[in-house]
């Protein structure tokens, strides 16, 4: 059985957050298609798209909660972690090329993430993410 969790900084307007879930949510459907069921029709023979067929509850942190997750995170990608992550060389960014550029000429310490998504076996998502509370 899998677990995914979004985790994202409680300190972002709501919009940035509702932002980087959305980003964070794209990359995982790409990554993992697999987790986006079939399309649908209603009673009225109307076709709705497939959405996720999983749940994605959305956690919140600090920008230092979230920097220390991602590396217990990334320790854990050999044990079938899928891990996404948001920083805000993203978010200012005007286009991908520049977020490219940005983000290579940065060191891994001056990075701030934004958001963070772990999926992946559900006992290993929930002993990284079982003490962030949910986005109320």
């Amino acid at each position: 059985m899998t677990r995914c969790a979004f985790v994202i900084d409680q300190n972002l307007p709501r919009g940035l957050i509702a932002n980087t879930a959305a980003i964070l949510a794209m990359t995982l459907g790409r990554d993992r298609p697999d987790l986006v069921g079939h399309a649908v029709h209603d009673a009225d023979g109307i076709r709705h798209e497939g959405i996720t067929t999983i749940v994605m509850p959305i956690l919140m942190s600090d920008a230092n909660g979230l920097a220390a997750l991602r590396g217990r995170a990334a320790s854990n990608e050999p044990a079938g972690l899928c891990l996404v992550d948001v920083t805000e060389a993203a978010q200012r960014a005007k286009d991908y090329q520049a977020y490219e550029i940005r983000i290579g000429r940065m060191r891994r310490d001056d990075l701030r993430y934004l958001g963070l998504c772990l999926h992946g076996p559900a006992a290993l998502v929930r002993s990284l993410t079982g003490d962030l509370p949910l986005l109320r």
